[in-house]
């Protein structure tokens, strides 16, 4: 049975961005599992997705370097419907989410709702957009690759020009492009 995201036209649908990260593990191999799975969610229907990137973690003290990307859905799922199940992809993977924890842990997988259409929403969860990704190039180098001209709704600038400003005066070591495994063998 089709699911409702291929049974409708792409017009019809929203477009949502989704950040990638992993820092435990084959983190290259997990992402690209981790995509595949979100491909066979009913309701999501696969875009685009970003190459990889080798990121210095940010805000946590840990020697495990991250790898990040971001891709974009078309879905026909609610912002809340969405995030729920990126969290139980999350959890498939071994993450175990504590309100109660502070700070940010190493992880095989983080799944972040960037961006939901156009959608701004300050209270509830998801916040949209999320709320620190103007601010990270971990975010902004995979999202200014697969979408330079989309905006972010509320600064009213698009993903190539916050990168731009992101990036100015930054760590040139802070991240780098790579390369997805090779999945034809």
């Amino acid at each position: 049975m089709a699911d409702q995201a291929s049974l409708l036209p792409a017009e019809s649908l929203t477009v949502a961005y989704i950040g990638l990260g992993s820092n435990l593990g084959d983190s290259l191999q997990i992402l690209r599992r981790t995509w595949e799975i979100l491909g066979r969610q009913p309701g999501i229907r696969l875009h685009r997705l970003s190459s990889p990137y080798r990121t210095r973690p940010v805000d946590m003290a840990t020697r495990n370097w991250f790898v990040n990307g971001a891709g974009s859905v078309l879905t026909a799922l609610s912002p809340e419907e969405l995030l729920a199940v990126l969290h139980l992809v999350e959890k498939r993977f071994g993450r175990k989410r504590d309100p109660a924890a502070r700070g940010y842990r190493d992880r095989e997988l983080d799944l972040d709702l960037l961006l939901y259409g156009d959608c701004v929403r300050r209270e509830g969860q998801p916040v949209l957009p999320h709320p620190e990704m103007h601010r990270r190039l971990f975010v902004l180098l995979p999202m200014a690759e697969i979408a330079p001209d989309v905006r972010h709704p509320l600064l009213h600038r698009s993903m190539g020009d916050l990168l731009r400003s992101a990036a100015h005066g930054s760590d040139e070591q802070a991240a780098r492009r790579i390369s997805w495994p090779d999945t034809t063998a």
